[in-house]
């Protein structure tokens, strides 16, 4: 299985990273290919709703010249997209959310003068992310979010990791977090 995760943390030795670290581990060690984009390292701009994306419907085909085209190639190749982010006021940081709204116009071809196919039909999607506060409060919207956004782009929600970073005079990981971080990757990789 290939898979292509998506780092959208600005800390490199950040919570995201820490938890990341073990669950990429993980795939590895059971003979899967992982590929990781710390998007903060990346040229991602927004989206200016111009529609040429939707004049050709072989590929991304954006108007904007930024690193967004060719991730998205490495994306139409990958078994299993990882969407990892600290979630910062209920929701992803700006590079993710930026890259989330190239990606849903640039492969779903349904805002042409036709309505055209999802190039990314079926592609698995699982989310990896901390928060400052409980999951259930801290990362819920981002989760409905991408369920949202998945069901809309035809995409297959295949669940998320949300670990709680408990503050700054705490250090955020420990073995059950790390356990977890494992477990879900082999809970990903069996699917």
């Amino acid at each position: 299985m290939q898979v292509c995760i998506l780092m959208a943390s600005p800390r490199r030795e950040g919570n995201t990273n820490a938890l990341r670290i073990p669950f990429q581990e993980e795939l590895e060690r059971l003979g899967h290919r992982v590929s990781c984009h710390w998007l903060y390292d990346l040229d991602i701009r927004p989206c200016t709703a111009c529609r040429t994306c939707q004049r050709d419907w072989t590929g991304m085909h954006c108007a904007i010249r930024d690193d967004v085209p060719q991730l998205a190639e490495e994306i139409l190749q990958c078994d299993l997209l990882v969407l990892a982010t600290p979630i910062y006021a209920w929701y992803c940081t700006p590079p993710m959310k930026a890259l989330l709204d190239r990606l849903v116009y640039g492969l779903c071809k349904y805002y042409g003068e036709k309505k055209g196919p999802s190039l990314w039909k079926g592609k698995r999607v699982a989310i990896l992310t901390t928060c400052g506060y409980p999951p259930e409060k801290g990362a819920d919207l981002f989760q409905e979010g991408v369920r949202r956004y998945c069901r809309h782009a035809q995409l297959q929600y295949c669940g998320m990791l949300a670990e709680r970073h408990l503050g700054y005079d705490i250090p955020f990981m420990d073995p059950e977090k790390e356990q977890r971080a494992r477990a879900f990757a082999r809970t990903l990789a069996e699917t």
